[in-house]
């Protein structure tokens, strides 16, 4: 019947139909490890807050690879023992990583976090700027290089102090001249948002526990390698000593790296550890050997049977005994991973089934439709009796 066909047409034009590919499966890949959202209790007294900060989201996807997802050690096998819950092997130019445990699993990073300030301080300040220190920055919890009230000190000076002796009165003094620690902490993070350290949310200036810290192996391993590449960063881990100024009557002394890693590893370029009851013992360096550069970073280490800084030597020399063409796990990024776009859809030539789905009609399913079709089948009424 005639009427009946333009019915259909009427319709059809109301709400057309589109051929799209059938959906492929997918692969199932881990994004956060069970557990590891947040470091793990019981949390120190200066981590509380009412309300906690809420956890930080795991990304659609692990960065650096569907690998890097894992919750327990990928890569070649024979490694060393570790205590570290969580570590990352990786090259240090090329980002390649050899091996790793729990890599995005999130743990309190200590003093480590000062690599990630020291970043913030190198591309935020001229490392000729003065600095004068305060009681306040003398009386700072934990580590200190050693600067007094009336002191003067360059920003390169106070660099010196945060790495080689984990200063955390240097660590709050840099944040003063940079608008104060609310400030520092938002630059803090905003540099590892843009390296894709999204494991990462500072709460201290110093790495000293405060509420919602968090960073991560993987970060801790990107963030030294985006360090490096700074000339004033890597020349500050890599000194052994410097003169450092005194204030009022206090007169001015040598200034010691306290790295271990640095002391007793000769190929050692650079690191970081720290310490807090809550975080236990983290590491950070690198090393060179036969023109190649490794980086290592452990997390919720102990000192027993064996020191962190040997457990991280350890973890070098495997390293660079592993053969050249040893395939990679991930990849240290250097920025935010982007989201993927959504994939085109595929046609006949692609050799995929294709199937036809609903799509929002070209004119609304209305009124207006309604009186269309009215007048349609009316008309073709009324000429049957005519």
């Amino acid at each position: 019947m005639r009427w009946v066909a333009a019915v259909t047409l009427v319709l059809a034009l109301a709400c057309p139909t589109v051929a799209v590919a059938d959906p492929q499966p997918v692969a199932s890949v881990t994004v956060g490890c069970p557990g590891a959202q947040v470091p793990p209790g019981p949390p120190a007294d200066e981590e509380k807050a009412d309300p906690p900060p809420a956890p930080l989201p795991w990304p659609p996807e692990p960065v650096g690879g569907p690998q890097m997802g894992a919750c327990d050690e990928i890569g070649p096998g024979g490694g060393p023992e570790l205590t570290a819950a969580s570590w990352v092997l990786a090259d240090l130019d090329t980002g390649e990583v050899l091996a790793a445990r729990a890599p995005h699993a999130r743990h309190r990073p200590a003093s480590t976090l000062k690599v990630l300030t020291a970043l913030t301080v190198v591309r935020s300040l001229n490392p000729d700027q003065v600095v004068q220190g305060t009681a306040e920055d003398q009386a700072i919890d934990g580590s200190k290089a050693g600067i007094g009230p009336g002191g003067q000190y360059t920003v390169r000076q106070l660099l010196a102090g945060l790495m080689l002796n984990s200063g955390n009165d240097t660590a709050q003094a840099l944040a003063r001249s940079m608008g104060g620690d609310g400030p520092t902490l938002a630059r803090m993070t905003d540099i590892a948002r843009e390296v894709g350290a999204l494991d990462t949310r500072p709460a201290t200036p110093s790495g000293l526990d405060g509420p919602g810290m968090a960073s991560s192996a993987y970060d801790l391993a990107v963030l030294f390698r985006v360090a490096m590449r700074e000339p004033l960063f890597a020349e500050t881990v890599g000194l052994r000593s410097i003169p450092f100024p005194g204030y009022a009557d206090h007169p001015g002394f040598v200034l010691y790296n306290s790295s271990k890693l640095l002391a007793n590893y000769e190929d050692t370029i650079g690191g970081k550890t720290g310490f807090t009851e809550a975080a236990r013992h983290t590491l950070v360096g690198a090393a060179e050997r036969g023109g190649r550069r490794l980086v290592v970073a452990l997390m919720r280490g102990e000192q027993t049977p064996v020191p962190t800084w040997k457990q991280g030597a350890r973890l070098l020399d495997w390293g660079f005994e592993l053969p050249a063409t040893t395939p990679a796990v991930g990849r240290l990024v250097d920025a935010a991973p982007v989201p993927p776009a959504p994939p085109p859809v595929a046609d006949l030539a692609a050799g995929r089934t294709l199937a036809l789905r609903p799509v929002p009609p070209l004119l609304p399913v209305s009124l207006g439709v309604i009186a269309v079709t009215g007048l349609v089948i009316g008309g073709l009424a009324l000429r049957r009796r005519r």
